[in-house]
C-alpha cells in the first residue's frame, strides 16, 4: 500500500513541478510519476541535511516531506532543462 501512495503522490508532485518549470506540455503522466519519485529521492539526499525532515519515500506523509520532495522534483527538472537546452528557464 505504501508504494501505491508513493506513486500517486509522486505523480502529483511531478505534475506540480512541471507546471512550475513550464514543461507540463512535454510530459505525460508516466514521466510525471518518474520525476516526482526521483525528485523525492534527490530532495532526500540534497535538501534533508539542510532543511531537516524527509521525503515522501521516508515514511508518514507530512507537509515538510511533501515540500522537500516538491523542491527535489523542481531541482531535477532544472537540471534536465540545463542539460537539454543550456538554460534553466
Amino acid at each position: 500500500m505504501e508504494w501505491i501512495l508513493i506513486i500517486v503522490v509522486g505523480g502529483v508532485l511531478g505534475w506540480l513541478a512541471s507546471i512550475v518549470m513550464r514543461t507540463d506540455a512535454q510530459q505525460g503522466i508516466f514521466l510525471n510519476i518518474i520525476v516526482g519519485i526521483l525528485g523525492a529521492l534527490l530532495g532526500r539526499f540534497l535538501l534533508t541535511p539542510l532543511l531537516g525532515g524527509g521525503s515522501i519515500t521516508d515514511g508518514p506523509l507530512s507537509l515538510g516531506n511533501i515540500l522537500v520532495s516538491l523542491l527535489g522534483a523542481i531541482i531535477l527538472l532544472a537540471i534536465v532543462n540545463l542539460v537539454r537546452r543550456g538554460r534553466v528557464r
